[in-house]
Parts: structure tokens; sequence; C-alpha cells
């Protein structure tokens, strides 16, 4: 019996943004599908605007996986992950454990599909990846803003730095086509 599966459900009990006051709970498990659709859309633009070769399914599988070690681990809030050098090592060391743990706990003849979602090496998809894991931090920033919530201001700065620093264009063209519309209702949405 394997309890792969079982133990990635659990990531919809994991919430984020656990050191700040949230106008509305974002559990792991919401956040990766964000990052999924955002890691295929960033790949879409690269390949529609940028003649890239992106193969925008596995960008978004990669990111289904991203977090899993979360599931373990819990989510480690942001400023504590990266607040030193000997911290972000060992947190390093423990979510290459924690892969591993979770590979282990797949049928061997299954491993191999998965090896490269859970510890994925080097591959230019992991930079859309990871953009778009900090995009959805941003986004998470824009709807706490519109809610009222002024604890998401100086993150919300943070993160776009963070973002503009990656130096990205699927991430600029991202900015200027598309992220205008999370501040919108759904009555403008729709429209």
């Amino acid at each position: 019996m394997s309890t792969f599966f079982a133990l990635l459900s659990r990531m919809k009990y994991i919430d984020r943004w656990a050191l700040m006051r949230n106008t509305r709970a974002e559990s792991v498990s919401e956040h990766t599908l964000e990052v999924a659709m955002l890691s295929h859309g960033l790949a879409v633009i690269g390949n529609t605007y940028l003649g890239k070769k992106y193969d925008a399914e596995k960008a978004a599988l990669l990111a289904l996986y991203h977090d899993a070690p979360e599931i373990i681990t819990g989510d480690m809030p942001t400023p504590i992950k990266y607040n030193n050098r000997t911290l972000s090592e060992a947190y390093k060391l423990l979510e290459a454990e924690t892969e591993a743990k979770l590979l282990s706990l797949l049928p061997s003849e299954m491993r191999p599909y998965y090896e490269d979602l859970i510890s994925p090496q080097k591959d230019e998809l992991l930079r859309l990846v990871k953009a778009a894991d900090k995009l959805s931090a941003y986004i998470k920033c824009i709807e706490e803003e519109k809610s009222g919530n002024r604890e998401f201001a100086k993150a919300k700065e943070g993160t776009r730095a963070a973002l503009l620093k990656m130096e990205l264009p699927e991430v600029e063209i991202f900015f200027e086509k598309f992220i205008e519309g999370y501040g919108k209702s759904l009555d403008e949405l729709t429209e």
C-alpha cells in the first residue's frame, strides 16, 4: 500500500501566510493550483510573444508539485526561510530529505515518473515556476489590499521588486496584459 496520494491530498489543510493577518485563509492546495495555472500561462506567453519553445504542460506539472514537501514541513514563511544563510541551507536540506521521503512512498516502478516533478533538477521551466510562485504571492497581496487589509502592503512591494529582479520578459508581459484584472470585481471582470 502506498500513502503518496493520500499524503498529497493533505495540502488543503496547510495554511499559508501564517505570520500575517488574512481576510481570507489560503491553503497550500489553493496556492498550488494558482501557481500551476500561472506557470502554464507564463510558458504560453513565452511561446506566443517571445518565440520560446516551452513545454507549457510540463511547467504546470512542475508547479503542481513545487510545494509538495510542505505537506510534511508546513509552510515556512519567507521572512524566516531566507532570514540568514544557515537557516536557508538547513531548510534546503530539510526539503531535499522530505522530497526523498515522499518519493519513497511511491511504488518503485512509479518513482521515475515523479522524481523530476518532486525533485526537479536543472530545467529552464523552474524559473517560470518560481516566477509563478511569486506572482501568486503578489496576487494574494492585491486581494488582501482590495479587502481593506493593509497588512500585506509591504509584502506586495517586496514581492513586486523580487519579480522585477527576476528579469523575465514573460512576467513583464503578464503584468502588462493581466495583472490589472486582479483588482476588479466579478461584474467588472465579466463585462
